[in-house]
């Protein structure tokens, strides 16, 4: 009998460390692809921080001579306009000088014709002539030494005129270089935003529609702009380029309220790993990323927004649910704690909940999605083109 018992015991125990050794082969088999994918998304979440500071070093040094270009061209632009007066005032001198002339050579013409017909004149006292004689070379000298003078007048203001238009020149110059700068500085200041938009798949022009629908108000006074008389196409030219490079700084303020929209931000700024990627996992879609770290590790808003939901939902355990402008919403699951209320507006980086361990979940970790227009989308598009931002 006791033979047969310790026969039963034997037989137990041999199934249940076979049964053992099944589950821990199964458990490495399947946590190796997991394994790699965790440390591939960490390599990469390391080089993505090194591009961020690398970045935002480049857009610093591109906004510090955005400024300077602007300051320049104001400076300009008014030494411009200050020229063509003064040439405009020199032109009208030089008008009034020939007329002048005109008037002095009239009366050389007029003492000329006087002067001949006092010697075909009837001969009269030699007094008489000599006295006529006397008035109309005293006359034709006064009139030769305004000549003179009109002509002296005329060359200084012909040098003056061509001294303008030298400075008129290098003005245009310098204003054409200015131009090329501000150029340069609003390109390399509004294409990473093109780019951040199109990698998240929002619809930039719903984006920049939806910024100045609700950021349109203007006022303050109206100064009107100065036009050119004379149809000077350089300076046409100028104002077609200035008023494109302001349509362009527009986009981009229209750009920077945007980003300042979406939910760009890490929901998780402690110390963390992440567990699981976008995509396939066990046969199913996992539609966001999980951040493994202790439970009670503060959960913070990615962006401004509205808490839609807020409480338990099965898989999910303790659930957040924001709603973001442009159609975009952010999900933070697996909650130990939910600092926030359903209708309850936040602002990006406002604490919201803990890390824990609640739902359908084998550790502690914060599951975080991003859906827009109700469809989930990789949150680590989103993480990525932050980065061209912040």
């Amino acid at each position: 009998m006791l033979r047969r018992f310790g026969m039963v015991v034997v037989t137990g125990w041999a199934m249940v460390a076979t049964s053992i050794l099944a589950l821990d082969a199964l458990g490495v088999s399947g946590a190796g692809p997991q394994a790699a994918a965790t440390t591939a998304t960490q390599q990469q979440l390391a080089e993505l921080i090194a591009q961020r500071d690398a970045r935002a070093a480049e857009a610093a040094s591109a906004q510090s001579r955005f400024t300077a270009a602007l300051d320049q061209l104001s400076a300009m632009q008014t030494q411009l306009l200050t020229s063509e007066e003064k040439r405009r005032e020199l032109e009208s001198g030089i008008g009034a000088i020939q007329a002048s002339l005109h008037d002095a050579l009239a009366r050389n013409a007029d003492a000329d014709r006087r002067l001949a017909a006092a010697d075909t004149q009837a001969p009269g006292s030699d007094e008489d002539l000599s006295v006529a004689l006397d008035i109309l070379s005293g006359e034709l000298e006064t009139i030769a030494a305004r000549s003179a003078e009109a002509d002296q007048r005329a060359t200084e203001a012909v040098r003056t005129a061509e001294a303008l238009e030298l400075e008129r020149d290098e003005i245009l110059r310098r204003n054409e270089e200015i131009f090329a700068q501000l150029e340069a500085a609003v390109e390399q200041s509004v294409k990473p935003l093109d780019d951040m938009i199109k990698k998240v798949g929002v619809d930039s022009d719903r984006l920049l529609a939806t910024v100045r629908k609700g950021y349109g108000g203007t006022g303050g006074p109206l100064t009107p702009m100065g036009y050119s008389t004379r149809g000077n196409a350089a300076i046409t030219e100028n104002e077609a380029r200035a008023q494109e490079v302001m349509v362009s700084l527009g986009k981009f303020d229209n750009y920077r309220i945007a980003v300042s929209k979406l939910p760009l931000a890490m929901p998780v700024k402690s110390a963390f790993r992440f567990s699981s990627h976008y995509g396939a996992r066990w046969g199913r879609q996992h539609q966001g990323i999980d951040m493994a770290a202790p439970v009670g590790t503060p959960v913070f808003a990615t962006g401004d927004g509205v808490v839609v939901f807020a409480g338990w939902q099965r898989g999910y355990g303790n659930l957040i649910k924001i709603k973001h402008e442009l159609g975009t919403e952010t999900r933070y699951a697996h909650l130990s704690k939910i600092r926030v209320k359903q209708g309850q507006r936040v602002s990006r980086n406002t604490l919201i909940g803990d890390i824990g361990n609640t739902g359908r979940s084998t550790g502690p970790h914060l599951h975080y999605e991003v859906r827009v227009d109700g469809k989930a989308v990789n949150p680590m598009s989103f993480i990525k083109a932050a980065q061209n931002v912040f």
